[in-house]
């Protein structure tokens, strides 16, 4: 059984919120601060990576 790799998202603000994307089948809304010496935050809950679009070139 494979698994897929969280998804991840380019973003213009470096405040984001996540609600899992999947209607009644995702998780709580969680809002998330993106920081800016990393460029980059991950969602507790489904592991989402959110990157800010000028850190873009640096996530992996």
């Amino acid at each position: 059984m494979t698994q897929t790799p969280p998804e991840t998202k380019i973003v213009d603000s470096y405040k984001v919120a996540c609600d899992g994307g999947e209607g009644a089948l995702g998780h709580p809304r969680v809002y998330l601060q993106i920081p800016q010496e990393h460029g980059w935050v991950e969602c507790p809950y489904c592991d989402c990576k959110y990157v800010h679009k000028d850190h873009a070139d640096k996530a992996a």
